[in-house]
């Protein structure tokens, strides 16, 4: 059984509580962008050229339009521009849907729970070509009846992995062209819906249970889907709860759960009738432990987080189920620190925002309004997690596609964007960026990566990238960033 999410912003009375801080911590801060969107924008993610794809937000029957919002020639997202990126076919407009990029830069959605402004748990979906700037209609797996606000995830092979919301199914997009979904995901123990998914080191799925027993009160487990075998099998107790199954409530809700480059994931919970819990597993010992509550009554009742450079999480909580009144915080791996929140943090819940990584370092945020605002942190990059170049031509001729580019840890050590079931907007890909000769900043478009897996440490990877028509001639510095984390730059010629 579904909680509606209201659509409806009201104003918090703010209730006092205490907060965890590091002595040493110091927040960061939220500016809003200058150009606004032309409407008001929702889900957002990270496409391989370096722009951000965000869809309009109108929760009624319309032509679903999208945008993307494209840094400017010093590569600053605070002075980007929006530019039209198509609108869904006739008769999808979908709300809470599964989304990922593919490795050839195209992107995948599918389901929604509600489709033109009403609950349904549609199975339609879309796939866009940036290259086209268009959308086309993409058929679900054979036989399913809903795919509704699923999760899914890019597995390290490159394919996409799909759950359908309400049931123990899960299926693999094999092609787009022909559309080909097969089975996976032998010995679920429950349903698919309200669950995250997790992509691990060793190129496995991790997910908290939530319909863990609808009569269990106290159901604490969680699973790993492996990759070789494509079966679920026990991951073991959370220790604490982190479903939502309060008695008033019922919204069985989940926090989303972050891999952080010491290869623990903080897991986050919602629970209706008091804090919010979080929960730590450990990658290496497979094993799980508590983490520290969320103050008050705040918890994660659907919501996203974001992996910063330096390692810490950002979290965007709010108290109770679906209520207002967002609390922002950087968990470091012990404490969670208090942040100032954005504009809208007082009439907003978590569940209306989205988070995404930028190149930059920096954290774009939406909230179903046209108010998008970019979050600053202040700690130093994690210099462990940043990609290696090991090979790339020293002449790259402007226009040419296709230029093979190898190293190390070119898809970084997590997926970075994450929220509790739906929304996806894993950034997990290596952006290639040129400082030409005139320093515009340029991003290229990425693609045909090789692996899609995270933490690859020193194994070699590889990726292909187009140089821009527009880019100037002459010498230039090359990098790759993921997850807003700079390689060392390579000097380049542009002929």
């Amino acid at each position: 059984m579904k909680v509606f999410r209201g659509l409806g912003i009201a104003v918090l009375t703010m209730l006092a509580w205490s907060v965890l801080a590091s002595a040493q911590f110091t927040p960061g801060s939220w500016q809003g962008i200058n150009n606004a969107p032309p409407s008001a924008v929702a889900h957002a993610m990270m496409l391989s050229d370096g722009s951000v794809l965000v869809n309009s937000f109108f929760f009624q029957t319309h032509v679903d339009k999208w945008y993307r919002l494209i840094p400017d020639n010093t590569g600053s997202y605070l002075n980007g521009k929006w530019v039209a990126a198509g609108s869904l076919p006739s008769g999808y407009n979908p709300l809470y849907f599964a989304s990922s990029m593919l490795p050839s830069g195209q992107v995948v959605i599918v389901g929604g729970e509600y489709n033109n402004g009403g609950s349904s748990w549609t199975t339609l979906g879309a796939s866009y070509n940036p290259a086209g700037n268009k959308w086309t209609s993409l058929a679900a797996p054979t036989g399913w009846t809903s795919v509704g606000d699923a999760q899914s995830v890019i597995l390290p092979n490159g394919k996409f992995m799909l759950a359908n919301c309400c049931t123990k199914q899960q299926a693999i997009l094999s092609s787009l062209n022909p559309v080909t979904w097969a089975s996976t995901g032998t010995g679920k123990f429950d349903e698919n819906d309200e669950e995250g998914w997790t992509l691990l080191p060793d190129g496995n799925v991790l997910t908290v249970d939530a319909y863990v027993n609808q009569y269990n009160p106290k159901g604490m487990n969680s699973e790993i889907y492996n990759t070789s075998t494509g079966s679920w099998s026990s991951a073991g107790s959370t220790v604490v709860q982190l479903w939502d199954s309060c008695r008033n409530t019922q919204s069985y809700e989940v926090g989303p759960a972050v891999l952080r480059p010491d290869g623990t994931v903080f897991a986050t919970g919602a629970n209706g009738c008091g804090a919010g819990h979080t929960a730590i597993y450990n990658t290496a010992t497979a094993t799980w432990a508590a983490g520290p509550d969320f103050p008050g009554t705040l918890d994660i009742s659907d919501g996203p987080a974001a992996l910063l450079p330096d390692g810490n999480v950002l979290l965007d909580t709010s108290p109770g189920i679906f209520q207002t009144g967002d609390q922002f915080f950087e968990f470091d791996g012990t404490n969670l620190n208090s942040v100032p929140g954005p504009p809208n943090s007082g009439i907003d819940s978590s569940y209306v925002s989205s988070l995404v990584v930028l190149p930059t370092g920096q954290v774009l945020f939406t909230d179903f309004t046209s108010n998008v605002q970019i979050y600053t942190p202040v700690g130093t990059a994690c210099s462990s997690c940043a990609p290696t170049i090991t090979s790339v031509s020293s002449t790259l001729t402007h226009g040419s596609k296709n230029n093979l580019i190898k190293g190390m840890q070119l898809n970084g050590v997590s997926a970075a964007s994450t929220y509790g079931d739906d929304n996806q907007s894993a950034s997990n890909f290596p952006l290639v960026r040129i400082t030409d000769s005139a320093s515009h900043v340029v991003y290229c478009r990425t693609h045909s990566f090789s692996t899609m897996g995270v933490a690859t440490g020193t194994k070699p990877v590889a990726a292909r990238f187009d140089i821009p028509p527009a880019i100037a001639t002459g010498p230039a510095t090359l990098e790759v960033v993921t997850n807003g984390i700079a390689s060392a730059a390579v000097s380049v010629t542009i002929n």
